[in-house]
């Protein structure tokens, strides 16, 4: 005899059940609701007894009406063989337009232990936030449709989280051990990737895109309103939000065999990824995001010493973020130059631009490159000295190409200013990094960092929010 089905799951923004992420209209048909009645949880220990399952593992699906059948009948055989802990499968259908919805619905009545929700947006950011924040599991995890990953690398991924020895758990297709089939071009943009998340986040987790991670449900339901991406991006965003909070990542090397049929779409998926970088980066250094204070809140260990100059973060590494950093100052001087330069003269146009992009940089490389847990008045004073030295760079640089040629097209304009903003990136380095040196007192982070200690919270934890722009660091 089955298990009685227990009360509908509410997916946040309606009460009862019939709406989506941000209050959506849930399903185009009214007539079904957003989620399909849930049995109570099964697997090993207390099958079908246990009121709250220990994992709940989600598969978000677009479109999926070939692989779905046979990957969660395959994916319940295996939890039934001999997971030994109570689980439950929801299969979340994102705006799907072929017969994936009715399927998983078939699915969820059919087989104990399966539910199925609806959304009548796409994006798996947006289908795992539904459900992972409606979760009544003590661990919330993912695996894309295609099981492309190995299934014995379940239970190393939430087994550190139900014996609470790591906080958030991710498979990695690019940690020792690792046994990855696929293409050279999925390879190489999947490392080129994951080396600028380390370059430009500092993120020390190896791999931030492999569809099967897991993390402790009380974690998640407090970082998943600070994540604003709902699509490829969320699972980079919530792992950065995790780490800078203090949480203990857990990996796990997985085999991995790629789909060649998968629907990922490379060029707009990495345009969407770089802007996602660039904003989380500006919302850490900006102090928007605010991970002291989840930090003290939920995280394992004090903020660590601030690296400077010299330490284990050496030229090497703070040479190639602080490279990324000047790309990315020199495009927006650019744009900003162009701009200008269509209601004022070329000098005004290089002092306003200029001056913008050298306060971000300023900012920017305080924190990323150099380690500063804040900039201060010191750091920007230095970096408006640095700006002057650039500043009187370009605008001889000008004035010389001027003076030798007065036509000089734009475009030899541009390449002036190029190679004397190289000039100036240079001469910039060496002073913020000699500033950042004698602002520590010259302390060399070099020493062994302090084995991790619990933090506890002093009496109930408040809810934490993004700063508004306006608000302090």
């Amino acid at each position: 005899m089955r298990p009685p089905a227990p009360a509908r799951r509410a997916i946040p923004g309606d009460a009862d059940g019939l709406a989506g992420v941000d209050g959506e209209e849930a399903t185009d048909d009214p007539a079904h609701p957003a989620t399909f009645p849930a049995r109570a949880p099964w697997g090993g220990r207390a099958a079908g007894q246990a009121a709250r399952p220990d994992v709940e593992i989600v598969v978000p699906v677009h479109n999926e009406e070939v692989d779905l059948g046979p990957s969660v009948r395959a994916l319940r055989a295996f939890l039934l063989a001999g997971f030994p802990y109570s689980f439950q499968i929801t299969v979340v259908d994102n705006a799907s337009t072929d017969g994936t919805w009715p399927l998983a619905r078939e699915l969820a009545a059919e087989l104990p232990g399966v539910m199925a929700v609806r959304l009548a947006r796409k994006g798996r950011g947006r289908a795992l936030r539904a459900a992972w924040s409606a979760s009544r599991a003590r661990v919330v995890a993912y695996m894309d449709v295609d099981l492309s990953t190995d299934l014995n690398a379940l239970l190393p991924l939430v087994a550190p989280l139900l014996s609470g020895h790591a906080d958030v758990a991710i498979g990695s297709r690019l940690a020792p051990g690792a046994r990855v089939v696929r293409g050279p071009k999925r390879t190489v943009i999947s490392r080129c990737y994951n080396w600028l998340l380390r370059v430009t986040l500092r993120v020390r987790f190896s791999d931030a895109q492999c569809g099967f991670k897991a993390m402790r449900a009380e974690i998640a339901h407090r970082l998943l309103p600070l994540v604003e991406d709902t699509a490829w991006f969320f699972d980079t965003e919530l792992l950065v939000l995790a780490e800078r909070s203090g949480l203990r990542i857990h990996e796990v090397p997985v085999d991995w065999v790629d789909d060649p049929d998968s629907r990922v779409q490379i060029v707009p998926t990495a345009v969407a990824d770089l802007r996602g970088v660039a904003r989380v980066g500006w919302g850490l250094a900006s102090g928007r995001l605010p991970t002291r204070e989840l930090r003290a809140q939920l995280g394992r260990a004090e903020p660590a010493a601030p690296r400077v100059a010299g330490g284990r973060d050496g030229l090497g590494r703070q040479l190639a973020r602080f490279a990324a950093v000047g790309v990315a100052s020199t495009v927006a001087y650019l744009a900003l130059f162009v701009l200008l330069r269509q209601v004022t003269g070329p000098q005004w146009a290089n002092l306003i631009a200029l001056a913008v992009t050298a306060v971000a940089n300023t900012a920017v490389n305080g924190r990323l490159t150099f380690g500063a847990a804040t900039v201060g008045a010191g750091g920007h004073l230095a970096g408006l000295a640095v700006f002057g030295l650039g500043l009187t760079l370009t605008s001889g640089a000008l004035a010389a190409l001027r003076s030798a040629d007065p036509g000089a097209p734009r475009t030899v304009e541009l390449a002036v200013l190029v190679a004397a903003n190289v000039l100036a990136t240079l001469t910039r380095f060496a002073a913020l990094r000699a500033w950042f040196v004698r602002a520590s007192g010259g302390r060399a982070a070099s020493r062994p960092a302090e084995p991790a200690r619990p933090v506890a919270p002093a009496g109930p934890v408040e809810p934490v929010r993004p700063r508004s722009p306006g608000e302090g660091s």
